[in-house]
């Protein structure tokens, strides 16, 4: 499979899963799947983007994921369905709120908090074809009257999700800041609170500040004839700025959120909508976490990285590190294809790595062959080696022949 980073988010999802769900829904489940197995399944789609088909043909190719998972059998696509339908939106937040407490482990001070939200679409159609289709004279110009609102809470520092909420947009949230600020003081202690315009409210300065956290809201401009008072009116005289700019890593989390895993929130009622967006979240944090060292019986979890850790060269048995590909430059031959800048380095390098039976030494492009090629050649060699040998396609095969006689002949009078 092609994904990376895939089996470690399943292994991740289940052990959060088993932190705020119960193996069954009641004692009358069938006991086929747990609810852990199928949230963890949940946030695998929402990683990938996949729908609810796809999901289940992906599982049954997948046998590692099967495994890091825990399934035995493949679930259908509307057990995933009717678990999404099923399941409380509780067990979401709280889900967000463990993954995000295990993110702010060994802080202790305050966290600075961003709040903002954003749109997600209901559909599989694009923005830009929407907007192509209406530059092109449609017949009928597509355009969408509604859209998913989705607000979250991250900590600035760790760029953890803390809480969200998702209801239908347009719609002015200046009067949601206050709840979702009480959810994510409950899962970390909150210092300062930053938020747009669109925040702006002498309630919401005063309902932050109640909490003992500091409010850095700007106030919106509006009309001459319009009197500030409180806070907005400190605002609008000594704006923070230096403390506001903090702010824009919120719109770095939603950027790395819509380029990373999705910018969908699928369903057709917006009830299934909310779920999504709310798994969107959940899917979020586990890509953030990475595995510590265990130190005591307390499971620790790290962050992962969808890095490769290894360049694998096409040499037979030779891998080359990132560190060590600072020496190497990108060509455009397949066979080699990282080739150090001084031919004798690489000629050592290869003249060390043994090629496994029925493969010829020369690496050439038919690297598989039959036993029968190189019967005749002592080497190992096959005649398609030979040929390239005279057409001159093997220039470095010289020398690495010859540094590897030189070292077997070495080893032997060694040895004698």
């Amino acid at each position: 499979m092609p994904e990376v980073g895939l089996v470690s988010l399943a292994r991740h999802a289940v052990t959060i899963a088993r932190l705020v769900l119960p193996r069954y829904r009641s004692k009358f489940s069938k006991h086929q799947f747990t609810q852990r197995q199928l949230l963890a399944l949940l946030c695998v789609m929402r990683y990938e983007d996949w729908t609810f088909r796809e999901a289940e043909v992906r599982l049954r190719e997948h046998r590692e994921l099967r495994r890091a998972l825990g399934l035995r059998t493949v679930p259908n696509y509307t057990t995933l369905y009717r678990f999404l339908h099923r399941i409380d939106e509780t067990a979401l937040r709280t889900a967000v709120g463990v993954v995000a407490q295990h993110l702010q482990r060994g802080r202790c001070l305050g966290a600075t908090v961003a709040l903002d939200g954003t749109g997600l679409t209901a559909g599989a159609v694009s923005p830009y074809f929407i907007r192509r289709t209406r530059e092109h004279g449609g017949d009928e110009p597509r355009t969408w009257t509604h859209w998913l609102k989705w607000l979250i809470v991250i900590d600035v520092d760790t760029q953890a999700v803390l809480t969200q909420e998702a209801r239908r947009g347009p719609y002015n949230d200046s009067a949601t800041l206050r709840p979702m600020i009480d959810a994510a003081n409950a899962v970390t202690p909150i210092t300062r609170v930053l938020a747009d315009a669109e925040f702006d409210s002498e309630l919401n300065h005063q309902h932050v500040r109640a909490l003992g956290a500091t409010s850095v809201i700007p106030a919106k401009r509006g009309k001459a004839t319009w009197r500030r008072h409180g806070v907005r009116a400190q605002m609008w005289q000594r704006f923070p700025r230096r403390q506001y700019r903090r702010r824009n890593l919120i719109e770095s989390v939603f950027s790395a959120i819509k380029r990373k895993l999705s910018t969908r929130a699928p369903g057709r009622s917006l009830f299934m909508q909310r779920r999504q967006a709310f798994l969107l979240g959940l899917t979020f944090n586990l890509y953030r976490l990475r595995c510590r060292p265990r130190r005591s019986n307390t499971d620790f979890i790290r962050r992962m990285s969808t890095e490769p850790e290894v360049l694998y060269d096409l040499r037979p048995q030779l891998h080359v590190t990132c560190a060590e590909t600072s020496g190497y430059v990108r060509t455009g031959d397949w066979p080699n294809l990282f080739r150090r800048k001084e031919h004798d380095a690489l000629s050592q390098r290869s003249a060390c790595c043994r090629p496994p039976r029925g493969r010829c030494h020369c690496n050439c492009v038919r690297r598989f062959h039959r036993p029968e090629e190189s019967a005749g050649d002592p080497r190992g060699h096959c005649r398609h080696h030979h040929r390239g040998v005279e057409h001159g396609r093997h220039d470095d095969v010289a020398s690495i022949h010859a540094s590897r006689s030189d070292l077997q002949r070495t080893g032997s009078s060694g040895e004698r």
